[in-house]
């Protein structure tokens, strides 16, 4: 039965990805596909998220042709470069790419016969699709994303916002990115994801090669709706005296599901992985990340904050592993949330595997609700309750929020949480 579910769950997406390759991560995918089965809690790695609100629907692959103005999901005030994706395919109407010096963007399905020998040389080289359902899935049957090239010692005059849209009821699509940031090279990127209409299952991938003293400052928003779901994998590899930081706020989705792997193959490099989720109804978000200190001389940080509100859950599952030759390590973990209600959930698991004896790491996790006697005091100062509460979950927002260098974004996301607990 459960074979007969996985194959039915696949013809979702047989013969409707929008590039037919045959890259060597395909075939490794494939194989593994014919053994993989959906995760199950009784696995450590999915230990509190069940997946059947996403293997138990019908899909369709099929691109809309109703979108037309995408101003809403733009980030006001901010000049970038835009890429748009509308159910998983490729817009070349609403997008704005123009050329810049130092950078190769575009579809990755373009890229697949126009780069070929710099394709084959990284694609699949991070993804566990050998491991991860999901993540196989997405291997086999992506149907386009994001190829892009920073060259050595470039520095992208402007942001590259990647727009994900999807218009459609059970629309699903597997976007597939592909980022290689040459030596001493800088780029900030944001990658959202949004609903104009309908329900959704997004499973998007996404491998970054970060080079020798090259930096990565990236922005993930996830505002999808209550009724569609996305499983979303980051995989990251750091060279000598790099830096990667990802930001990763998730708004609203029905099941999200953020999977950091990074691995730190070269000294001097720092890592920063900062995390705000904001839960309501039934929603289940779930962040998970490893970072792997396999070089000395290294820093990561990570901080993921949470408020839940209503029967919400939240889970977060962090893993710092310092293997035995990376002495002089520096590794951070905090996870902090906020249970606005009596029926709100939070797992928090914060991890420290450590072989080597010189090095300096911590992880700390906190859980407790609005504190009701500060709620008091701003009431005798004459705010009114409401307007207490959300100064409460701001303030406990700013952790993060303070850590996003693009002044623009931040007061739109600033204004999105001023809405949401109005």
């Amino acid at each position: 039965m459960l074979e007969d579910k996985k194959q039915t769950f696949l013809a979702n997406f047989v013969a409707k990805t929008a590039d037919k390759d045959s890259s060597l991560a395909k075939q490794e995918a494939l194989k593994a596909l014919e053994n993989l089965e959906f995760p199950t809690t009784r696995e450590e790695y999915w230990k509190y998220t069940r997946v059947g609100k996403i293997t138990n629907a019908n899909y369709s692959q099929s691109p809309s042709f109703n979108v037309s103005d995408i101003s809403r999901y733009l980030v006001e005030g901010l000049e970038a470069y835009i890429v748009v994706f509308v159910n998983g395919f490729f817009s070349e109407e609403l997008s704005d790419i123009s050329k810049a010096k130092g950078i190769t963007i575009c579809p990755i399905a373009k890229a697949r016969k126009e780069y070929v020998d710099q394709f084959e040389q990284y694609f699949g080289g991070l993804s566990k699709h050998e491991s991860q359902f999901f993540s196989a899935v997405n291997t086999v049957y992506n149907t386009n994303g994001v190829y892009l090239n920073i060259q050595k010692n470039s520095l992208v005059d402007k942001p590259i916002h990647m727009i994900n849209l999807t218009d459609a009821e059970n629309a699903a699509y597997n976007p597939r990115n592909l980022f290689v940031v040459e030596e001493n090279a800088e780029v900030t990127i944001i990658n959202s994801y949004e609903t104009v209409s309908g329900s959704s299952f997004t499973n998007s991938t996404t491998e970054i090669y970060v080079k020798e003293g090259a930096n990565v400052d990236s922005y993930i928003l996830q505002n999808q709706s209550e009724t569609s779901n996305q499983v979303n994998e980051i995989d990251v590899v750091q060279k000598a005296n790099s830096t990667y930081t990802a930001n990763t706020v998730t708004l609203n989705g029905g099941l999200v599901r953020n999977n950091y792997n990074i691995e730190v193959k070269g000294q001097g490099c720092e890592t920063n992985l900062y995390g705000l989720y904001l839960t309501s109804g039934n929603q289940h978000i779930d962040n998970h990340t490893i970072v792997d200190h396999i070089e000395p001389n290294c820093e990561s940080n990570e901080v993921y904050i949470g408020v839940m509100d209503d029967a919400s859950t939240a889970v977060f599952n962090g893993k710092v592993f310092v293997r035995s030759e990376a002495q002089k390590t520096n590794a951070y973990q905090q996870n902090k949330n906020m249970l606005l209600t009596d029926n709100a959930s939070a797992y928090s698991k914060p991890e420290l595997e450590i072989y080597a004896d010189d090095v300096k790491c911590s992880h700390g996790s906190t859980t407790g609700q609005v504190d009701e006697e500060a709620i008091f005091y701003l009431q005798t100062r004459g705010v009114s309750e409401v307007s207490a509460r959300k100064m409460m979950i701001r303030a406990f927002a700013n952790e993060i929020l303070d850590n996003i260098k693009i002044d623009a974004l931040r007061d739109i996301l600033e204004s999105k949480i001023d809405e949401r607990f109005s």
